[in-house]
């Protein structure tokens, strides 16, 4: 069972929330204009079970756990924020696998942009902080706590998509408006520039 009139409410505030300029939608930007939108979509699927993953700890309580054990959350936070920025200067350099170049890359490991898209969902300590604050009141206490679970999760993870594609397809865009002659390079020193940004906010956040 599920409170209808909770759902209403709970959708366009959580979609408000989630097609805002964060780490993650930069990620996707940034990846879109460098590796395209398919391979991008690994990032995605990392990124949609890392905020699964925060999303269920909120609610289930399990974010305490990491309150009291700060240290490991906070490697957490350095090691993903350090490899997105070693990143970022290759990117700037037109050296790497994720730099663009006349061709579409292809090359980079499906499970770098997983891990990339699962490391920085779950090292963010505002999507913690968010998922704590706004998804306990949308849980009714009268009814079982796993269905209403399954279908916050279903809006969440429809939502983030959605929002990732759009900035996904944004950095596509401007790819193809940069990828012409000496602009290639220029294209590389903005996406790295963005991954590097990504790499601070997730490391100073």
């Amino acid at each position: 069972m599920f409170d209808s009139s909770i759902l209403l409410v709970f959708i366009p505030t959580f979609f408000f929330v989630s097609i805002t300029p964060g780490m993650c939608m930069t990620l996707a930007m940034t990846l879109g204009m460098s590796v395209g939108i398919r391979r991008t979509m690994w990032m995605m699927i990392g990124e949609l079970i890392g905020v699964s993953l925060v999303a269920t700890a909120a609610v289930i309580g399990v974010a305490s756990l990491m309150l009291n054990y700060p240290d490991v959350f906070l490697a957490f936070k350095w090691i993903g924020g350090a490899y997105l920025v070693y990143i970022g200067v290759n990117m700037c350099r037109s050296k790497g696998k994720m730099s663009a170049s006349t061709g579409q890359q292809t090359n980079i490991k499906r499970s770098a942009l997983f891990y990339q898209g699962f490391i920085t969902a779950i090292a963010n300590p505002k999507g913690w902080g968010f998922m704590v604050s706004l998804l306990p009141p949308f849980i009714n206490a009268n009814y079982d706590l796993a269905p209403q679970l399954l279908v916050l999760l279903s809006v969440i993870i429809c939502t983030e998509f959605i929002s990732m594609m759009a900035y996904a397809t944004g950095g596509k865009s401007l790819r193809l408006f940069l990828n012409r002659g000496d602009n290639i390079k220029w294209m590389n020193i903005i996406a790295g520039c963005l991954m590097i940004l990504v790499g601070i906010w997730l490391v100073l956040s």
